[in-house]
């Protein structure tokens, strides 16, 4: 009798973004003219920069020549792309990183999913409410959760909650914890903080021999001065903190996948009887084991983007998404709408009219608008009565959806 892991079947219904798919759907299916704008899913919709095309093109060339034709490569990737992230992302910033603190992969959602992989099931972990579910779920499909109550909380894990009433700050935590997860610019609320408040938590896990784990997928999009572009900007964050970056929302590859984990020599975990062991290398031991490496011809499209025109075509492509949210965010104001986000992240989060709930403003914006977005309840309980909307779509789209939204009798 093969037995299953039985922690896969605490996770309710299904995931929160396969959820949204089935009702659009359905509505799709019953309303076949309609024209639905989809600004939920936080996928980019503009064309990769030129100058990564042009580095895929030269590496598929490369991939046709036997002199220069690739196999395997390094499950931790290619040296040439690691310099490159190194020199343009964390030197520039006067943070010192060798090439083997660098791990390129396919994506920031499955390195902040298979990171919980290195660390025992005994650890209390804490998260932002509301949080990107894949931090939860991970946590829940290995068995280190406990059990969910019917506040949609579950019980080993300590909420960290942020909403209006304290500026999507989170508090530390009253209780000791062990592995932290922190996101900034925020998904899903697009809101940040200061290093000053940074620093509060790298202090704290230092005193608790805590590991924060930092998702700063969307640095790049940060307008305002006085944010950490990364956590290790902040004094002793080498010695507490994973790092996760992405190249899918500066650069678009949401569909090409490729993404980098930085984690510092000096970051450490512990076993039972309290030995230092470096996660460093537990996590090169995961990847040489469960993973075969970013392909070849992906990570020279990633270096490209460290090009000179590859920089600016990337910032070209943050400030369009950025004009987007903008569009969004003053439009929803002018109705009167309370919002947050929109100007250092490309998600707006909203708080919904007449107190209705987020899955039923979710269905009233599908019946009477054709708009979708994301209901905020599913990024955690603290996020009800919120919805999420994303700049990613083109221009005009963006433009139209607001415009529905002013037809919209809220």
């Amino acid at each position: 009798m093969a037995l299953i892991n039985e922690n896969y079947l605490k996770l309710p219904g299904s995931y929160l973004f396969a959820e949204i798919g089935r009702r659009v759907a359905a509505f799709q299916n019953a309303n076949p003219d309609a024209k639905v704008i989809k600004l939920g899913i936080g996928d980019v919709t503009q064309p990769l920069p030129g100058a990564v095309l042009e580095g895929l093109h030269k590496a598929v060339d490369e991939m046709a020549d036997p002199s220069s034709f690739r196999g395997y490569g390094p499950e931790q990737g290619y040296a040439f792309l690691a310099e490159k992230i190194i020199a343009f992302d964390y030197a520039s910033r006067g943070i010192e990183l060798d090439t083997d603190e660098v791990f390129i992969s396919d994506g920031s959602k499955c390195d902040t999913g298979n990171i919980q992989e290195i660390f025992g099931l005994d650890n209390k972990i804490a998260v932002t409410d509301p949080v990107y579910p894949v931090y939860v779920d991970t946590n829940v499909m290995a068995g280190r959760s406990g059990e969910l109550g019917e506040d949609g909380k579950w019980s080993n894990i300590v909420y960290l909650p942020c909403s209006a009433e304290n500026h999507f700050v989170p508090d530390l935590p009253q209780e000791k914890v062990d592995l932290i997860y922190l996101c900034f610019p925020n998904n899903p609320t697009g809101t940040t903080i200061s290093k000053e408040e940074l620093k509060k938590w790298v202090d704290y896990a230092k005193a608790n021999k805590a590991v924060i784990l930092y998702d700063a997928a969307y640095e790049a999009y940060i307008q305002e001065d006085d944010i950490a572009h990364s956590i290790y900007e902040i004094e002793g964050a080498k010695e507490v903190a994973v790092e996760f970056r992405s190249f899918s929302k500066n650069a678009g590859f949401t569909g090409t996948r490729c993404a980098f984990t930085i984690v510092p020599k000096e970051v450490m975990g512990y076993t039972r009887a309290g030995e230092a062991v470096p996660l460093n290398q537990l996590w090169n031991r995961r990847q040489t084991t469960k993973f075969n490496g970013s392909p070849y011809i992906i990570q020279r499209g990633a270096e490209a983007v460290y090009t000179e025109e590859g920089q600016k075509q990337i910032k070209d492509l943050v400030a369009y998404y950025m004009s987007n949210a903008k569009v969004i965010r003053e439009g929803l104001l002018d109705l009167g709408i309370e919002v947050f986000g929109g100007v250092n992240a490309p998600y707006i989060w909203l708080k919904t009219p007449n107190n209705l709930d987020s899955w039923g403003f979710f269905d009233k914006l599908l019946k009477e608008a054709h708009l979708v977005g994301t209901p905020g309840v599913g990024f955690g309980p603290n996020g009800q009565g919120y919805f999420r909307l994303t700049a990613f779509g083109n221009k005009e789209v963006t433009e139209e959806a607001v415009e529905r939204f002013q037809k919209l009798k809220l």
